[in-house]
């Protein structure tokens, strides 16, 4: 299970990276602007400089990280760069969904917000290895309360507005 958690440092890493990378120019959304039902696809939130820095820095923390340790049999490169773009993909399908509900960007929308980056992860990792249903559970579990500690930490830190 911890051999799991590590292997999943890359698409932690992709999933927080957009919110850091907000200060950095660049605003080009991801739906290109466009909308449904008046509604946008997924928001002005959802940028393509979050989604390929953190894709490129879920991947180059991810090999970092093989070179330190990396008990499995699949390639490092290849599980980092799905899992990142898997993640940020799972995040922008959320986002899509979020915006058909009608929930405001910035508002929880509790557990998808949680599990969103997970889910996609596992579905492009699993391209090149899958832990088991346990694992993915687990994991999603544990990220579930992560999320949860870390936004709140955040926000009581003053780098996020929202808890959640």
């Amino acid at each position: 299970m911890i051999e799991v958690l590590y292997a999943m440092i890359p698409a932690y890493v992709a999933n927080m990276t957009p919110v850091l990378a907000r200060g950095l120019p660049g605003k080009a959304r991801l739906d290109f602007g466009f909308s449904l039902r008046g509604e946008p696809l997924l928001g002005a939130n959802k940028t393509w400089k979050g989604f390929l820095i953190g894709t490129a820095l879920g991947t180059f923390v991810g090999v970092v990280l093989s070179n330190l340790y990396w008990p499995f049999v699949f390639s490092a490169f290849w599980w980092s760069f799905l899992v990142s773009f898997g993640a940020l993909t799972g995040d922008a399908v959320k986002s899509f969904f979020k915006r058909r509900m009608k929930v405001k960007s910035g508002r929880p929308w509790i557990p998808f917000d949680q599990l969103d980056f997970v889910v996609g992860a596992f579905a492009f990792g699993s391209i090149v290895y899958f832990p088991g249903w346990a694992a993915v559970l687990a994991v999603g579990l544990l990220s579930v309360l992560g999320h949860i500690a870390v936004n709140h930490a955040a926000f009581y830190l003053g780098i996020r507005k929202e808890k959640w």
